[in-house]
């Protein structure tokens, strides 16, 4: 199958974060059986959802890891002028959900198989492929937990994330969490009888302005824009009617970590705020929806200058979303980030990858193989 056809199957998935994903596993599996790998699915604890992992290659040799994920975020928005699932072409422009974020990466990794599957490879090339990274990396650590069963060491990892084929040696880390405060209701004509969950929540709210404020004045890491850990409120929910006293408020905070900064442990002063309301006889419950680490590869790893020959180009230094190469890393894999596409298209209506960025990418994996054959 030619790499469009494969991101016309893999469009026609509605692979949505947090749903089954069955159908499009049981595909991919299919077909990378079809060409000889040796293909393990992995069933994640949530027990309707699996990654994927599959090797071209000798298993007991060290070698490389293609990694992305197989789950998308929700098409519900308005503006797009077709169906989300299912791939339009105009002239060079191929559109549809996860286009580029990134299943033109998947698309593009499989349509290399049959050449890999060819090559006499002495190192091998597998295929990471995830589940629910859109949900903050959940899937991911369960088959990077795994990997000692499923293949020697991997010499490196590179998560074919949206960059424009441009390689990317760095991004910031990530935590996200839920505060919900329970109050007790009643009559806004009688506050002494109730307690407050909006009123209460308001210590997290200024405790959240304030590390974000401090955050700002460093430290710094030049090569991330801004060049300093970050932290905000992104949500804010609570009460039913002016004259009710609100018994409950939530609100979601995220933390975005440089290098060398644990995200989790920026977001641990809102919950000690928070842990304290306990005390004044609210109910307080701390949710960490999500984590993962940093991304830092150094300019003179030898993955970066793998990638460096393989795209023609100098990796860049860092950008500013995350990915799922920093759980790779901290798990003694070296990682780097080099897809096709542009971050700057995902999450929208009328998603979309070209298709002169999906033959690059074939062409940059393919020649993967070669040099793990020489």
């Amino acid at each position: 199958m030619q790499v469009i056809e494969i991101l016309e199957r893999l469009v026609g998935f509605p692979s949505v974060v947090g749903t089954p994903n069955g159908e499009i596993v049981a595909w991919i599996r299919h077909y990378l059986q079809s060409h000889g790998a040796v293909v393990t699915e992995l069933p994640g604890p949530e027990g309707d959802r699996s990654n994927l992992f599959a090797t071209i290659g000798p298993m007991e040799a060290p070698g490389y890891i293609l990694s992305g994920h197989m789950d998308v975020v929700p098409a519900m928005e308005g503006g797009w002028t077709s169906n989300p699932f299912r791939l339009r072409a105009e002239a060079d422009r191929l559109y549809g959900r996860g286009a580029s974020d990134m299943k033109g990466f998947l698309a593009a990794a499989l349509a290399a198989v049959p050449a890999l599957a060819e090559t006499p490879l002495r190192q091998p090339v597998h295929l990471a492929f995830s589940y629910d990274e859109e949900a903050g990396c959940r899937g991911v650590p369960h088959m990077i937990a795994r990997l000692p069963e499923l293949c020697a060491t991997p010499l490196g990892a590179i998560v074919g994330e949206p960059s424009g084929m441009r390689a990317i040696r760095a991004h910031k880390g990530k935590a996200a969490a839920r505060l919900t405060v329970g109050g007790r209701s009643g009559h806004s004509s009688r506050p002494d009888q109730g307690l407050n969950a909006i009123h209460a929540i308001t210590d997290v709210l200024v405790c959240a302005r304030a590390e974000a404020e401090r955050l700002a004045c460093g430290p710094f890491e030049p090569v991330f824009e801004p060049p300093y850990s970050s932290l905000q409120v992104g949500t804010l929910k609570g009460g039913q009617a002016v004259n009710i006293i609100p018994d409950s408020c939530e609100a979601e905070f995220e933390a975005r970590a440089i290098s060398g900064a644990n995200p989790v442990t920026l977001l641990a002063p809102l919950r000690a705020a928070a842990e304290g309301l306990s005390q004044l006889g609210f109910q307080v419950e701390w949710r960490e929806l999500s984590a993962y680490p940093a991304l830092s590869l150094a300019a003179d790893a030898p993955l970066a200058a793998l990638l460096g020959e393989l795209t023609g180009a100098e990796p860049l230094a860092a950008v500013s979303y995350g990915t799922e190469a920093g759980l790779f890393q901290r798990a003694g894999i070296d990682a780097i980030i080099c897809g096709p596409g542009d971050i700057g298209r995902a999450h929208k209506p009328d998603e979309f990858i070209l298709a002169s960025e999906l033959s690059a990418c074939q062409a940059m994996i393919e020649a993967l193989g070669r040099r793990c054959a020489a």
